[in-house]
C-alpha cells in the first residue's frame, strides 16, 4: 500500500507532533517530555536548527495534513576522505499506524536526495541496539554497519 504523503521542512506548530513521535518507544518515554505545555528546551532547539545551514528538521504529513513522521538532517564538513561532506541521520520515526506500509522507504529516498543535492560522499546514522527491526530496515536500503559507535552523556 502506497501512503499520499508529503516530506517538507518541519515548521514551529509540527513541534509537539515531532515530540509525540519521539516519545512514542520504550528509549523516548524515558528521555522525552510529552506535557503540556513543552519544555522550553524542544522550542530553542526548533529556532536553532531553522537557523542553521547545515541542519534540516523534516516532517512527513499524511493526505489530512497530520504529521505521521520525521527526521533530523545534519551536514557535517569534514578534512577526511579529501575533504567530504557527510550527512548524518537522526531522529527517525514513523507513526506506528503507518508502518510497513513505504513510508520510511520514501522519506529515507528523500533524505538520500538532500544528501545529493549538497554533495555528500556518505550518508551515517546511527540506530540503538535495541531497534533489531530498525536495523534490519537500514540494511534493507543499504546500509551497512561498519562502525561501533560510542557515547559519552555530558547532563
Amino acid at each position: 500500500m502506497t501512503e499520499e504523503i508529503t516530506i517538507r521542512r518541519a515548521l514551529r506548530d509540527d513541534v509537539p507532533a515531532i515530540v509525540r513521535l519521539l516519545a512514542d518507544d520504550h528509549l523516548g518515554r524515558g528521555r522525552e517530555r510529552l506535557e503540556e505545555p513543552l519544555p522550553e528546551g524542544y522550542w530553542e532547539a526548533f529556532d536553532r536548527l531553522r537557523r542553521d545551514p547545515n541542519a534540516v528538521l523534516a516532517v512527513v504529513q499524511d493526505a489530512s495534513k497530520a504529521v505521521i513522521g520525521c527526521l533530523q538532517l545534519n551536514f557535517i564538513a569534514g578534512i577526511s576522505h579529501q575533504g567530504a561532506t557527510r550527512m548524518l541521520i537522526e531522529d527517525v520515526r514513523v507513526d506506528k499506524r503507518y508502518r510497513n506500509r513505504r513510508v520510511g522507504h520514501r522519506l529515507l529516498d528523500w533524505a538520500v536526495e538532500q544528501a545529493r543535492q549538497k554533495n555528500c560522499t556518505v550518508i551515517e546514522l546511527f540506530v540503538h541496539q535495541s531497534r533489531t527491526d530498525a536495523k534490519r530496515f537500514y540494511e534493507s536500503l543499504g546500509f551497512e554497519a561498519q562502525h561501533h559507535g560510542m557515547r559519552l552523556h555530558l547532563g
